[in-house]
């Protein structure tokens, strides 16, 4: 083989490397979903309906939540001053975990008049993954604490979930709480989630790479031995 096929198979090993990485790349899906909230008030019960958007960003081992309610939900028959009013939230987990998540954000930044839908700021949390897999967010029940009192928001028309993330535990956690492994030879790489594959498939890459190099070198060798 000529050195500039050998050059050129290299190079096409190396993009499919490339290619395969990027497909097995951990995927997440987020979707706006209209969330009913049945409000427990200090003056009776209230309702609202306010888009959800959850969206999931990595973080260190861990992600970085954020909930964010496009429509006011709820009122106050009073103004409720700058820094009066103090919303947290909590997010169900579905998938491959379970239980809740909290998120918290900051007081209202500007008075909110008498009467009006409450606007939410965007709420903030950080999620561990416990088990490796793919991991639903759904949101939860709203809690906005106001003037010494407590107004509790529940869904009423079970939503689906706004945010889907591929997630791995750190130490590579299976869906039932251990680590996975193949149940072949113990040569074989653990399979333990897509960012496990996406690196599996990099170390071929490179195995492969390596090896069309040292057989260039050896047919280089080869053929200054069959010259002398």
């Amino acid at each position: 083989m000529s050195k500039q096929k050998r050059t050129a198979a290299l190079a096409t090993v190396a993009a499919l490397a490339g290619s395969a990485v990027l497909m097995a790349a951990p995927a997440a899906r987020a979707e706006v979903v209209d969330v009913n909230y049945a409000c427990k008030t200090p003056i009776g019960d209230k309702s609202a309906v306010s888009p959800i958007d959850i969206k999931g960003v990595k973080s260190g081992s861990g992600y970085k939540i954020t909930m964010s309610w496009q429509k006011g939900v709820s009122s106050s028959p009073v103004e409720l001053g700058k820094g009066a009013m103090s919303p947290s939230a909590t997010i169900k987990l579905g998938g491959a975990d379970s239980g809740t998540m909290n998120v918290t954000g900051p007081a209202n930044q500007e008075a909110i008049p008498a009467n009006t839908p409450i606007k939410i700021n965007d709420l903030t949390g950080t999620y561990t993954p416990k088990k490796t897999g793919k991991v639903t967010f759904t949101a939860g029940i709203l809690t906005i604490k106001a003037l010494g009192t407590t107004t509790t928001c529940t869904p009423a028309n079970s939503p689906k979930p706004s945010l889907s993330l591929d997630v791995t535990a750190a130490g590579g956690g299976g869906a039932d709480g251990g680590p996975q492994s193949g149940s072949g030879s113990g040569d074989e790489l653990p399979q333990t989630g897509p960012e496990d594959s996406a690196i599996a498939l990099g170390t071929l890459g490179g195995t492969v790479l390596l090896a069309g190099a040292a057989g260039a070198l050896w047919l280089t060798r080869r053929g200054q031995t069959a010259r002398r």
